[in-house]
């Protein structure tokens, strides 16, 4: 969403202050699942939260899950070209593009600025998705709050979010078949709350790991 009032704080500086001094929790590492959950947790989550007001809108968020999917199978590297595409699936849209004008949620409480320098600093953070020295459940997270709070596209940035973490998590082979808990209230500000979701990623890898199963259904 692009109006708003002008007095509203910035959660994009707010995020891009705390992201490098956010304490990244530590992680053991998780075997990718043999074939796949029994359940897509990506899938169920967009059903249950999308479906039963907007079937049209499911139904393409999806097509743009499995296009993401299709797209960490290959190896590509996360940048907003690559997200654009997937927005075009969920929009309907032939053209999507960074937003042009500063962006504002929650009736305008939330701002996310904007300055000529926006995208490609975003395009820098989407690239550090495979920096080696952070764990996986560290790297997932962070990818997901940076789409979260630069706010790239005009509308559907939860949504868009949440298929760059299901891309990074797949291209390193990992499914999961829970979703749902990440779905909470995420502040630009709170370093610490960053390091907890990382911590609760890091649980629903493991326990996906835990509960393999052949096949996947939605």
């Amino acid at each position: 969403m692009t109006s708003g009032s002008g007095q509203s704080k910035d959660s994009l500086a707010d995020w891009l202050l705390i992201r490098p001094e956010i304490s990244w929790p530590s992680w053991r590492g998780a075997s990718p699942v043999s074939g796949a959950p029994a359940r897509d947790g990506f899938r169920s989550f967009f059903m249950a939260t999308r479906g039963g007001r907007d079937s049209g809108g499911t139904a393409r968020v999806l097509t743009a899950l499995d296009v993401a999917f299709a797209d960490a199978e290959q190896g590509r590297p996360l940048a907003f070209a690559l997200m654009a595409k997937w927005q075009r699936a969920v929009s309907a849209h032939d053209l999507v593009g960074f937003r042009t004008m500063p962006a504002f949620a929650k009736g305008g409480r939330k701002r996310y600025g904007l300055a000529p320098d926006t995208q490609a600093l975003f395009e820098h953070c989407l690239s550090e998705s495979v920096e080696p020295n952070l764990p996986l459940p560290s790297r997932a997270v962070r990818a997901y709050l940076d789409v979260l709070f630069f706010h790239p596209f005009e509308d559907g940035n939860a949504r868009a979010a949440m298929l760059a973490l299901a891309f990074v998590l797949a291209r390193e082979g990992v499914l999961l078949d829970h979703v749902h808990p990440l779905q909470t209230t995420r502040w630009a500000d709170d370093a610490e709350g960053s390091a907890d979701l990382a911590r609760l990623l890091g649980v629903l890898i493991t326990a996906a790991e835990r509960r393999p199963s052949h096949g996947r259904q939605s």
